[in-house]
């Protein structure tokens, strides 16, 4: 019966049936429209003319804070606010004035109540127009923008009726060209857009659709100054929809520019149980890059309340990547720093009533629906002793907790605020054996550190209203979270207990194995942070969680490295050449560009001689159709020596297997271009190189209904292949690890850790752009 009053009340606000009903599908703005359009009834009866319940329908569902509905409404309904500007106007002064009173002077003053616009002043604004644009219009006719006029003129009569504007620009526009002809009704013809292989100009953000990114980006820092449009200024909080305010927000925000001076300040919050990996990638750009695109700062704050997963090299490691990656923090900083005044916060809350003592065990806790805790009104004062006893350490573990009284927004009571845990912390010690939650520190450690814009992924969404609650409840500084997806990649996992359990089974050798995506393993394999930043950018920021393909994050390496790593050659399959003619008594050096197209970068040389080593697939006896690599009867050249080569004799060992080939050479300009250059090596260096493809055999290794037996089951076994006898030419003999290099033909290679003085071991970061034409 309830919903036959409702769809009744809110087709006599004018809306159709079937818009009445898709409203009454929204609980929250049903609830809200419902309640305007009773307070409407109050005052003008049972009917409501339609314009007025457009207006209560708009307001209905762009108001966010319900304590105005009835000052909005009144204004409504005695026709002070009569237009959809003037309802924006006014739904703009309720959100940026958040507290009472209201100053109903200054509001009319901003809404234009009062303000009348006669048909004389909308039909000389007009005229004023159209007269601007009367060459253009007499040219273009019909065909011109209308709706420039309209906008004009209305920035000039900002409270004027928009349909009394548009009707006076139609009768102006018809008096001036007079009624359509045949030309004025067909269809303007398109102008045709540049493709996007004519333009070096770039869309405005990748649009991801099944993990392949489409067209063009811009910077990340160009993206992320576009996201600044969505967020508030410093010291405007209570603009961001959702934020909680209380009497004491206008002071406190006042506090809080007197602080910070109007800065902008982000931080990057990772736990140092674990290393990084891709999706961290994701957020030290955009904090760092948010706060570097607006001149302010950004904090590496350790989030180090759980000292039983905690260990040194995590934390060393976080700070590696993080400058590895370009970035330095404003200050590195601690959650342990806070941790006297987080337990005077505790106690002021056990104080204010909003948190207690409770004995629940932790497993009676699990799940969203845990019976209500039986302690939880409590008397204060005995909660505090019980706190206190918590300090001291006269409770085991699991025996006592302090849980908030609140409920968030996935359902979950009174989460828990500290907890008893007998484990040394690496900084403090034995000084605390009870140590926050997350959802306690982590807005706290934000109104600490004065963060104007606390950036999140989307599965902390949850816990926005406990991050609201709890500043408001303690009356300090409230930052704004704001949440964004998570990236992903395919043929991935980078869970730390998954990458453990990897680790453990021998599937890869630790967190900086090649193959993973932690960021170690990144660095390790050769890939630039350049790249990793490009990448991100790329990917650009949304609200949705984002899944993209490998190869999107290998193109960007592949651009990197190709401007910066040097080339050199090598040989994975050496076959022995033996050049019988060679052109002089002795070896001799030629030289090798860098950087074939851009000679300017400098060149570096290497050995010619008599014997050098040829990959073993660039010779074949019996070669197919097409093949142009050498071949009896085919000859082939030698890169960078102005020489081709010819076979002679195969050589074969008692197996029948080819040992050494035997030619003669020609400079190449003496004769017949050979159909192909080839790579080769002369009194070589031997090196271990490693070859890695993807871990994982299917795309989404975690999905049972993709991979029922588990990741553990989808390893790939082709993933790491080693060759442990390689030849690479001598310009690489002095380089250190992680110095990068091209193998032509063969792709992109970074040095090892693992290599030594005199044993060199490259990684294969990733192969070459494959040509369709190579054969």
């Amino acid at each position: 019966m309830a919903t036959v009053d409702s769809l009744s009340l809110f087709t006599g606000l004018g809306l159709s049936e079937h818009k009445a009903r898709e409203t009454l599908k929204n609980a929250a703005l049903s609830a809200q429209l419902r309640e305007a359009a009773t307070q409407a009834q109050q005052t003008l009866g049972s009917t409501i003319d339609k314009a007025t319940g457009t207006l209560l329908y708009g307001l209905a569902s762009r108001l966010k804070d319900p304590r105005r509905l009835s000052f909005l409404v009144s204004y409504i309904v005695n026709k002070k606010i009569h237009t959809e500007t003037q309802l924006s106007a006014a739904l703009e002064y309720v959100r940026s004035h958040p507290l009472d009173p209201i100053n109903t002077v200054h509001f009319e003053q901003e809404c234009g109540v009062g303000i009348v616009v006669t048909p004389e002043q909308i039909e000389e604004a007009v005229e004023a127009t159209i007269n601007r644009h009367r060459p253009q219009l007499l040219v273009e006719r019909y065909h011109f923008n209308m709706g420039l006029l309209m906008g004009e003129a209305r920035a000039m009569l900002k409270w004027a009726d928009g349909k009394m504007i548009k009707h006076e620009v139609d009768m102006q526009v018809l008096h001036l060209l007079g009624p359509k002809t045949e030309t004025d009704l067909e269809k303007k013809p398109k102008v045709a857009k540049p493709r996007p292989e004519e333009t070096d100009q770039r869309t405005a953000r990748d649009v991801v659709e099944n993990g392949e990114p489409a067209g063009q980006t811009l910077s990340l820092m160009e993206q992320l100054q576009g996201e600044a449009l969505k967020f508030h200024k410093p010291g405007e909080n209570y603009k961001t929809p959702g934020y909680v305010t209380t009497p004491h927000t206008m002071d406190l925000l006042k506090q809080h520019l007197e602080i910070t001076g109007g800065q902008v300040r982000t931080r990057f919050p990772p736990e140092p149980n674990g290393i990084l990996h891709i999706g961290h990638a994701k957020a030290i750009n955009f904090n760092f890059g948010y706060a570097k695109a607006n001149k302010g700062i950004c904090f590496l704050r350790f989030d180090d309340t759980n000292p039983e997963k905690e260990e040194a090299k995590f934390f060393t490691a976080i700070c590696d990547m993080v400058a590895w990656l370009g970035y330095t923090p404003y200050k590195v900083t601690y959650a342990s720093d806070y941790f006297d005044q987080l337990y005077a916060w505790a106690v002021e809350l056990i104080h204010r009533g909003q948190a207690y003592v409770c004995h629940q065990r932790g497993e009676e806790l699990k799940g969203h629906n845990p019976p209500p805790s039986p302690w939880r009104e409590r008397p204060v004062e005995e909660s505090l002793l019980l706190f206190e006893a918590m300090r001291k350490g006269k409770f085991a573990e699991g025996e006592a907790t302090l849980r908030m009284k609140l409920v968030m927004e996935d359902g979950k009571m009174d989460p828990v605020a500290y907890r008893v845990k007998y484990t040394p912390h690496h900084r403090t010690g034995d000084t605390w054996c009870i140590y926050p939650t997350y959802d306690y520190t982590h807005c706290l450690c934000d109104s600490i550190e004065h963060i104007t814009h606390s950036l999140c992924t989307k599965e902390f969404q949850a816990r926005r209203s406990s991050y609201f609650w709890l500043c408001n409840a303690l009356d300090v500084y409230c930052p704004v979270q704001w949440e964004y997806g998570r990236l992903n990649l395919h043929y991935a996992v980078v869970s730390k207990r998954k990458i453990l359990q990897l680790v453990a089974a021998g599937a890869v050798r630790d967190w900086d194995d090649p193959r993973l995506f932690t960021l170690t393993a990144l660095r390790r394999r050769g890939f630039p942070p350049e790249a990793i930043n490009n990448f991100c950018a790329r990917v650009g920021v949304t609200v949705a969680q984002t899944t993209i393909e490998p190869h999107l994050l290998e193109a960007c390496v592949r651009d990197v490295l190709n401007d910066t790593a040097p080339r050199a050659m090598a040989v994975l399959e050496p076959l022995q050449v033996i050049i019988t003619n060679f052109p002089a008594a002795k070896s001799f050096d030629v030289q090798v560009p860098n950087f074939p197209a851009d000679e300017t970068k400098g060149f570096h040389q290497v050995p010619f001689g008599p014997i050098v080593f040829i990959e073993r697939t660039d010779f074949k006896e019996e070669p197919e159709p097409g093949y142009k690599r050498l071949a009896w009867g085919q000859p082939v050249g030698l890169r960078h020596t102005g020489y081709v080569i010819q076979l002679q004799h195969v050589v074969k060992d008692p197996c029948g297997c080819v040992e050494s080939l035997e030619v003669t050479c020609r400079q190449a300009d003496a004769g017949e271009k050979p159909k192909a250059f080839i790579h080769w090596v002369s009194q070589p260096v031997t090196c271990e190189i490693r070859l890695y493809e993807r871990l994982f055999q299917h795309k989404n290794p975690e999905d049972p209904a993709e991979v029922p037996g588990g990741f553990l089951s989808d390893l790939n076994p082709a993933s790491l292949q080693v060759v442990v006898a390689a030849l690479v030419d001598c310009s690489v003999a002095l380089a250190k690890p992680f110095d990068k290099f091209q193998f032509e033909r063969l792709g992109y290679f970074s040095v090892d850790p693992d290599s030594r003085q005199g044993q060199l071991v490259f990684n294969r970061t990733v192969t070459l752009k494959e040509d369709p034409g190579k054969v």
